[in-house]
């Protein structure tokens, strides 16, 4: 007896058909052109997942210099206080802080002055 295939097949692409749904033209139509548009999607988001941290990163950054400018230091002299003054507070912890919590971050950026001297 022999084996037919037509299900498994037929699974397969109703698989990439469906996860093409809202591509433009044969991308959502044509079963080889959506595995292909799908596949390529899949790496992008995988790329995307890693810019992502670096992205929010950059951000906590330009954050960080913009509250610590406004008390007289610099990033880089910012975040060396604050490795002397021995305060672990992670840069989305004192970016929330610059921009919402001015006050609070003031005071920590008068600590890690008070370190560097």
């Amino acid at each position: 007896m022999r084996v037919k295939r037509g299900l498994a097949s037929h699974r397969r692409h109703k698989k990439y058909l469906s996860a093409a749904k809202g591509f433009r033209g044969g991308r959502s139509r044509l079963y080889r052109t959506a595995r292909e548009a799908v596949e390529r999607s899949l790496q992008y988001a995988f790329i995307g997942r890693k810019n992502r941290k670096r992205d929010f990163r950059t951000l906590w950054i330009l954050r960080i210099n913009a509250g610590a400018r406004l008390s007289g230091l610099s990033y880089s002299r910012f975040m060396h206080g604050l490795k002397l003054a021995g305060i672990e507070l992670n840069r989305k912890v004192l970016a929330d802080l610059a921009v919402y919590h001015r006050d609070d971050f003031a005071k920590v950026v008068d600590l890690a002055k008070t370190a560097l001297k």
